[in-house]
């Protein structure tokens, strides 16, 4: 009886046991791999859709802040560790790619309009497949907190269950993008350089740090940087549509750490040790984890209807996933004549998406940083620009 009551209370108590039992055994779902293909932490999203399915309650009011306090983490976590190379990539290399990536972001949001208008979708439905085609779960908070700004009633847990729809497919499309470049490309894995040199801004080759150079660790305060970014997320950008545009708190917190693990490392206030540290990659796993469970316990009710009802979503998604990336690569191959192991990365990276780096860095040879250097270069830049037309799709709606 007691346990019963447990699974259907709703209380703070139901909710903390759903949230740890989606993050356990998504995480250990997540180790399983298909031919080399897995979906990591993306289980601990289907784990809680099941659970939520199955019709335990939990909290809603409760899973709302852990949603949003885990998502703050993340993209905290992610401008932390990125920041620091992030403005020196665009003196190596890195402007012609960020260009190609916004290419990318476009294409994708004019595909998502245009399947929207031919077949008769709703754009704010629409919105929630864009965000799982593209694998950016930053942008689907964004999209759901643009519908609570309007007051569009539903239309969250419709987003959140078109997100799932299109996610699992995504992952492999774009792994397949990556594929398919071989072929079309005429790419000989076996003469195919795997070194770049990169140099530093003052003309440099990059050597690693060494222990001894490393400077100690000063913590910074982290929940400093994400009390501004969710400042900055909050300012309201009229666009003169039905509400003004903001970085929102996805958007704000990863602008504010951006400039943090940049300027920070620039000015030597803390070193690499921190923002490359376990603390801050744990500080981002548990945020991820949060934000998915969060979602999945809260769609899952909705989602076989949605799925029964909308399974063209499936469809919508993979072709919103897998043709802009690919056509941006092939130009980014054929025309700028870039190297595989780095497009791969750039598909990676153009759509947010750690699987599509795994996968590359198995492809690429041992010791081959090349995927890296491509996924880190535009994911900043892509994840600014996921977060901003996720919402922008639904103000157009």
């Amino acid at each position: 009886m007691w346990f019963t009551n447990l699974l259907t209370g709703g209380g703070v108590g139901t909710t903390v046991l759903m949230l740890s039992v989606s993050i356990f055994a998504g995480l250990l779902l997540g180790k399983l791999k298909v031919k080399g293909i897995s979906l990591g932490i993306t289980w601990v999203l289907f784990v809680g859709i099941l659970i939520s399915a199955l019709g335990v309650a939990c909290n809603h009011d409760m899973l709302h802040i852990v949603k949003e306090l885990g998502l703050i983490l993340f993209v905290t976590a992610v401008g932390l560790q990125v920041g620091p190379g992030f403005f020196r990539t665009f003196k190596t290399g890195g402007l012609p790619m960020n260009l190609m990536a916004v290419v990318n972001v476009a294409l994708g949001v004019g595909l998502t309009v245009l399947i929207a208008k031919l077949a008769g979708e709703e754009l704010t439905d629409m919105a929630g497949v864009y965000t799982g085609a593209i694998t950016n779960t930053p942008g689907l908070s964004a999209a759901q907190q643009a519908v609570g700004d309007l007051g569009i009633e539903g239309a969250s847990g419709r987003l959140a269950a078109g997100y799932a729809v299109a996610y699992p497919l995504a992952v492999v499309g774009m792994i397949m993008c990556c594929i398919l470049l071989r072929p079309l490309c005429r790419i000989d894995m076996a003469k195919e350089p795997t070194t770049v040199e990169v140099q530093d801004n003052a003309g440099n080759q990059n050597v690693p740090e060494s222990p001894k150079n490393r400077k100690p660790v000063l913590l910074i305060p982290v929940f400093v940087v994400i009390a501004l970014g969710i400042l900055l997320g909050s300012i309201p950008v009229p666009v003169g549509m039905k509400a003004p545009v903001k970085l929102g708190l996805a958007g704000g917190p990863l602008v504010v750490s951006l400039v943090a693990g940049w300027l920070g490392v620039k000015k030597g206030w803390f070193s690499t040790d921190f923002t490359e540290g376990h603390g801050i990659h744990m500080l981002r796993e548990v945020g991820i984890a949060l934000f998915l469970a969060g979602v999945g316990l809260s769609a899952g009710a909705d989602f076989a209807t949605t799925v029964t009802d909308h399974y063209m979503w499936v469809v919508y998604g993979v072709v919103i996933t897998m043709v802009p990336p690919l056509l941006v690569a092939l130009f980014g191959r054929l025309v700028l004549k870039q190297n595989y192991y780095t497009l791969m990365g750039f598909i990676g990276g153009s759509h947010t998406d750690p699987p599509t780096l795994a996968f590359a860095n198995n492809v690429a040879p041992e010791g081959c940083k090349l995927p890296n250097m491509g996924y880190a270069t535009v994911y900043p830049l892509t994840m600014f620009l996921r977060i901003f037309t996720a919402q922008l799709l639904v103000l157009m709606a």
